[in-house]
């Protein structure tokens, strides 16, 4: 049970750590805009490829 002395002051720094990074993330503006970057992602253009590669490229899908 004396450790018990070690664990609980313990826990409390953990926990207003954790907090006080949550914050900063917050006002740092971390989670302003959460759907941008998956949006950004399924609307990026597809390079074209020109007749070289195309040709070179095997039609198999590789495993």
């Amino acid at each position: 049970m004396e450790v018990m002395w070690l664990l609980i002051p313990l826990s409390a720094v953990l926990v207003l750590g954790i907090i006080g990074v949550f914050a900063w993330a917050l006002h740092r503006g971390q989670f302003d805009d959460l759907e941008r970057e998956g949006e950004r992602i399924l609307q990026q253009e597809v390079t074209p490829v020109d007749a070289d590669q195309a040709a070179a490229r095997p039609l198999t899908k590789q495993s």
